[in-house]
């Protein structure tokens, strides 16, 4: 005779409870300070939002809420136009075949 197995419910992985993605959410940095206006010409707190190749980061990284995460590109891109930040970071790939000296 064959074992029976699984005969109980069997658990979906959205039912899991707990792991380390379980938690509470970070409350957003700007609504904790109630900061109305995110700032562009704040050079130094926009480049906390910024990775080190240059891109926005996301909200999910940040804890921003949607809408100051709006404002933060948009403080951003406003700030790269005006050469307050850098668009691409200098540093760029070691192994990237433009960076080698021949």
């Amino acid at each position: 005779m064959a074992k029976a197995r699984g005969r109980g419910k069997p658990v979906r992985r959205r039912d899991k409870k707990g792991g380390p993605g379980s938690g509470r959410r970070k409350p957003c940095q700007h609504c904790r300070d109630k900061i109305d206006q995110v700032d562009y010409k704040d050079v130094a707190s926009l480049r906390k939002f910024i990775s080190e190749k240059g891109k926005i980061r996301s909200r999910r990284i940040t804890g921003s809420c949607r809408r100051h995460q709006v404002q933060i590109a948009r403080a951003v891109k406003r700030a790269r136009e005006l050469a307050l930040l850098p668009y691409v970071n200098e540093g760029g790939r070691e192994d990237s075949p433009r960076g080698r000296p021949r």
